[in-house]
């Protein structure tokens, strides 16, 4: 088992470039897969911080910085678009819902070209979401996504939201 390998250690992998390691969002727990695969490695680390910190900010740079110009999402919900639109204009429209979206990586696992990141978004319904006008209502759910980087861009993501949760916040479906 490979110990999990805390931020300071973080720090050293994008030891080149400190600017990105104090605006990007970083994991609390981060494990690497041991072996002489550096670079590949550091690219992977990057591109998942960018997407990560996109969806943290909302800031369409880090997804255009994070995303291939042919990125495939896997797993889309029914009407997504294809492509690096598709998560922007998914961030767009959730953000009217929850303007003050936050996004923490609890832990991020890199093996060879893949990422497996567990995401802790949070906010408050201040906005509106099908119909419905938030007040304040806070919304915390989990996520977890798989992403397949080439040549330092994310080219696939599989995704896994705990949408039930989500949508029980938003008044969308009624709470047990």
């Amino acid at each position: 088992m490979i110990p999990p390998i805390r931020s300071i250690a973080l720090v050293l992998v994008l030891a080149s470039s400190p600017a990105v390691a104090e605006t990007l969002v970083a994991p609390k727990v981060l494990i690497l897969e041991p072996g002489p695969a550096a670079r590949q490695r550091d690219a992977v680390v990057l591109a998942a911080r960018r997407y990560a910190t996109f969806w943290h900010t909302g800031d369409p740079t880090y997804a255009r910085a994070a995303l291939a110009d042919g990125f495939v999402d896997e797993t889309p919900p029914p009407g997504r678009v294809q492509g690096p639109s598709g998560p922007l204009l998914a961030s767009e429209v959730f953000r009217k819902a929850v303007p003050d979206l936050t996004c923490e990586v609890e832990q991020m696992i890199v093996a060879g070209d893949r990422a497996v990141l567990h995401l802790h978004l949070r906010g408050h319904f201040t906005g509106t979401f099908e119909g419905r006008q938030g007040h304040g209502e806070p919304v915390a759910f989990v996520a977890t996504d798989i992403y397949r980087v080439v040549k330092g861009r994310i080219a696939a993501n599989w995704h896994i939201e705990d949408n039930l949760t989500l949508l029980r916040q938003l008044g969308a479906l009624p709470t047990q």
